[in-house]
């Protein structure tokens, strides 16, 4: 029985970057391997080098091919084709709309922010001994809660 791609030409990107995700993973996960093996196989042993590279290598075949098996599976690969079919239809922002709504997150955020320090500064002050105005002698006193 030979490899046939379920339905090609269908979903092709979303597919590909599954496949690209799923490699990064793979990488990642093979250069870790590779470390530990360096880091505990003992210098001593005379076949280390092999160890070290085809251990590795044999992890990074067997991860493509689970995942060329998972990403021909008949119930993901509709899946992934309904998805790249709705992210068609999605209407997406323009540079400038995203840039205007950007900017006012980060307006509003601030002034939040500055907000709250003023309404901190005010209660926690009041709270306590009181405030000093920097730079002059001048004490407001609090209420001395703590």
């Amino acid at each position: 029985m030979a490899f046939q791609i379920y339905k090609p030409g269908q979903g092709r990107y979303v597919r590909l970057g599954s496949a690209g995700g799923m490699g990064v993973v793979a990488l990642v996960l093979c250069w870790y391997l590779f470390n530990l093996l360096r880091q505990y196989v003992s210098d001593d042993v005379a076949y280390k080098v092999y160890l070290m590279y085809s251990i590795p290598a044999l992890l990074f075949a067997a991860m493509g091919l689970v995942g060329a098996k998972y990403l021909n599976d008949p119930r993901l690969s509709d899946f992934l084709i309904a998805t790249e079919n709705e992210m068609k239809k999605v209407s997406w922002s323009s540079k400038a709309e995203v840039g205007g709504s950007t900017l006012v997150v980060i307006v509003t955020v601030v002034l939040l922010a500055l907000f709250i320090f003023a309404v901190d500064l005010l209660v926690s002050g009041g709270l306590s001994g009181g405030w000093t105005i920097p730079y002059t002698d001048i004490h407001i006193p609090g209420l001395g809660l703590w």
